[in-house]
């Protein structure tokens, strides 16, 4: 099971990713061990999560959101908000 999750960064952007794990990744970006953009920008907390069935699935997700603005970004989170 692989995971698409969004992180607001401390300059108020949204970070895109991918993992199996999403609590231990976003220990990883917190501890400046993520990529290169959330080591720069630091990581405020993890907006969104949305389990994919495989990681070809994870990536094809990942890219369709990237492609996305913010407003579209913010829309997804507030959609899965209870």
């Amino acid at each position: 099971m692989y995971f698409v999750y969004l992180l607001l960064c401390n300059d108020m952007t949204i970070y895109t990713g991918i993992t199996t794990d999403v609590l231990r990744r976003l220990a990883e970006h917190k501890a400046g061990k993520g990529g290169h953009y959330t080591r720069a920008k630091g990581v405020k907390k993890l907006l969104y999560q949305e389990p994919q069935p495989d990681r070809s699935s994870a990536l094809k997700r990942e890219a369709e959101i990237k492609r996305w603005d913010r407003k579209e970004k913010l829309a997804l989170i507030a959609i899965s908000k209870p």
